[in-house]
């Protein structure tokens, strides 16, 4: 399946369907005249340079609308009903702005044209988009369930619950889209199913994944196996595929189990995305303006901390350190230094409260948490965000997940500047003070939203404020 092209698909037909919306309300606007169509007008439509303006740049609008919103991701795993409230949904939304910021000041003689207007223009879009796109997407479904195109399945488990759901889905007469690739089984265990190969056990998952292609990862556990789930979860963190399980009693119990598919098995989706596009964009928009501004307006400020740091002891103002970031990736992080040039000579350590290592001036920075603001240019440039978890170096990491494996789950989001584990501890001093902060960290991960970052920065200043830095 080439998921670009498909991509590609929608965003033409959405161009095409929003051309058309605009072409034929601008002719309504200049040609509908109390209550009937004038055609004597017609010859003043193809002379507007407003018309070719809206052809492009209306178009242009609606694309980066439902971008933000998401419509563009999982093109081939899309639910028909959601999709028409959505479009119903942005199709007001979308109207409304257009008719505040264009038309608003069109010369009319009663309200009621202005709500005319408002609805002609509502439909106009509506109805070709829709169709442009359950056309496109019927024809994806009618695919998916007659076989002809789906996901490149990996099976978890090999027992009987294995087993039963690999016969679900395969014998099903309308399929969900699973080529099964092969399985893996949990404990080594002899498994039950024989149709399709076993390609190692859990701890090859990762590499099955990327040498398979694989897009879709079942998690068929036995009872005994449960505490296992987590575990194999955490180690998915960070791969592009759809996470299914299937869910036990308790889950029906507890109201967890949603199903959106009929006829469908009974599997839960893992929710692998912490923040819809939208909100990525005003949380990276957010990053980028503090920044430029915090940067800016503090230079003479770092300047006199840079003389200070300078003053205070031998060696350069600035220290770098490699720590860990988004999908893992290693970045360089820039603080103002608080540390003696030698302070890691016996290899890596975490500081402590008096630590001899950390100069008088650095005790300042650290109380007051200064010695972060340079990390601004690493929110700049991309590597950080202002609130997130707090980077890690690699060798802390390795200690962290041997005991707190789900620690991995912190790569889905840029690290911070400050962090909710860094307001209620401060700096760790051992690797349990870094677990202890984890659980926040994670909360944060779970429960992350503008809102929640707003919070976090008015605790992290009132710290700042006090000098209760630890």
């Amino acid at each position: 399946m080439n998921r670009k092209k498909l991509i590609i698909k929608y965003i033409l037909l959405d161009f095409l369907a929003a051309m058309i919306a605009w072409g034929v309300f601008f002719i309504y606007r200049k040609c509908f005249v109390d209550g009937g169509f004038n055609p004597y007008y017609l010859r003043y439509v193809w002379s507007d340079s407003k018309l070719y303006l809206g052809l492009v740049f209306i178009p242009l609008f609606w694309i980066t609308l439902y971008a933000l919103i998401g419509l563009y991701r999982s093109a081939y795993r899309k639910s028909r009903l959601k999709e028409l409230l959505q479009l119903f949904t942005l199709g007001v939304a979308g109207v409304l702005i257009l008719f505040f910021t264009l038309l608003l000041d069109d010369e009319v003689t009663e309200y009621r044209s202005y709500y005319e207007s408002i609805l002609v223009l509502f439909g106009l879009h509506f109805i070709p988009t829709v169709f442009f796109r359950i056309v496109l997407s019927s024809r994806i479904a009618h695919k998916i369930k007659n076989r002809v195109i789906g996901f490149r399945t990996l099976l978890v488990g090999s027992g009987p619950k294995a087993g039963k759901i690999y016969q679900e889905l395969t014998l099903a007469k309308k399929s969900e889209g699973h080529f099964f690739e092969g399985f893996v089984n949990i404990n080594g265990e002899e498994g039950v199913i024989t149709d399709i190969p076993q390609l190692g056990s859990k701890e090859d998952i990762v590499s099955v994944i990327r040498d398979k292609q694989i897009q879709e990862v079942l998690i068929a556990t036995e009872e005994h196996q449960k505490k296992d789930i987590a575990e194999i979860i955490s180690t998915l963190d960070g791969e592009k595929v759809v996470i299914k399980v299937i869910p036990d009693l308790y889950q029906h119990l507890a109201g967890m189990v949603k199903m959106g598919n009929v006829f469908g098995a009974v599997l839960i989706e893992i929710e692998t995305n912490v923040l819809p596009p939208w909100q990525k964009l005003i949380k990276r928009s957010f990053d980028i303006i503090t920044s430029v501004f915090v940067l800016i307006i503090g230079l003479p400020f770092y300047a006199l901390i840079g003389l200070l740091v300078k003053l205070g002891s031998p060696g350069p103002i600035f220290y770098t350190q490699e720590r860990i970031g988004l999908g893992g990736k290693p970045f360089n992080i820039i603080k103002f230094r608080s540390m003696k040039v030698d302070a890691e000579s016996a290899g890596p350590q975490l500081s402590k409260e008096d630590d001899p290592r950390i100069t008088r001036m650095g005790k300042f920075l650290r109380k007051t948490r200064l010695d972060e603001f340079p990390q601004f240019w690493n929110v700049l440039i991309g590597d950080m965000s202002v609130v997130g978890n707090r980077p890690e170096r690699q060798f802390f990491i390795d200690k962290i997940v041997e005991k707190a494996p789900h620690y991995k789950r912190l790569h889905k989001i840029r690290p911070g500047i400050t962090s909710w584990g860094q307001v209620k501890y401060g700096y760790a001093e051992s690797v349990d003070e870094m677990i202890e902060r984890l659980r926040y960290d994670l909360l944060y991960l779970e429960n992350i939203s503008i809102m929640l970052d707003l919070k976090i920065l008015i605790y992290t200043v009132l710290i700042m404020a006090q000098g209760r830095g630890k």
